[in-house]
């Protein structure tokens, strides 16, 4: 069963970047990235999906996801991972390669500066969060 929660929570953070009227683009739409790092965060009151899309051409493109067109698949794999009750993580980064449908999820529990992005670090933060599988 998390195998099936993954592909669906994958294919919904690729479809709201893809439909432009499900996306949430920072730059507007995003053509022929190559590779995905997508943060999804939960704080106090607040939900967010936010990271980068990598083209084949060098271009970085920051993007969101509209929370909405999102929500039912992450609290579907959170459920496969978590019991009722249990702590949820702070956030979990979503890092993926279009062309070999290679992924990781990580998740972080503790430190809610992980995978900030601020004005001072976003150049380093972008190429932190690509993805490079071995």
């Amino acid at each position: 069963m998390p195998d099936d929660v993954t592909v669906d929570l994958i294919r919904s953070l690729v479809r709201a970047i893809d439909e432009p009227s499900v996306a949430t683009n920072m730059r507007g739409h995003v053509a022929e990235w190559e590779s995905l790092a997508i943060v999804v965060e939960f704080g106090d009151g607040y939900r967010s999906a936010s990271g980068y899309a990598y083209s084949g051409d060098g271009a970085v493109s920051p993007v969101a996801c509209g929370w909405r067109s999102i929500q039912a698949s992450v609290n579907a794999y959170l459920g496969s991972h978590y019991e009722p009750g249990d702590r949820l993580p702070l956030k979990f980064l979503v890092q993926l390669e279009r062309d070999t449908g290679r992924y990781e999820v990580t998740f972080e529990d503790s430190d809610e500066e992980r995978w900030k992005t601020r004005p001072a670090n976003f150049r380093e933060m972008r190429q932190q969060l690509r993805p490079a599988f071995d």
